[in-house]
């Protein structure tokens, strides 16, 4: 069956945390200028770059991306477990399997 029983939201969660990684990875990075936009930032070349966060906003990123990559796999391994694809016994060895990964 693979699956299912949460119509696949799990991979939602995935998307999210990896948005928030891609948020961390291009601080102080030049963005992508459009043409139209080239006025713009002539006028104001200090926003040419993607914010840099501080330290503690930082880490509040870094602790949400542990999380969610956490919930990613209970809901994983628990909508296999209610759809029928896993025991009791294949729930709690994948789960541990899963999360020593991380």
């Amino acid at each position: 069956m693979s699956g299912g029983a949460f119509e696949y939201s799990q991979y939602k969660i995935r998307d999210i945390h990896e948005h928030i990684q891609q948020e961390l990875d291009k601080q102080g990075q030049e963005k992508q200028i459009e043409v139209w936009e080239k006025e713009y930032y002539e006028k104001y070349p200090e926003a040419r770059f993607e914010e840099v966060y501080r330290e503690d906003v930082q880490q509040i990123f870094k602790d949400g991306i542990d999380i969610l990559k956490k919930a990613e796999v209970y809901a994983q391994r628990i909508d296999w477990f209610l759809s029928g694809d896993d025991g009791e016994d294949s729930l709690v060895s994948r789960l541990k399997s899963d999360l020593d990964k991380l």
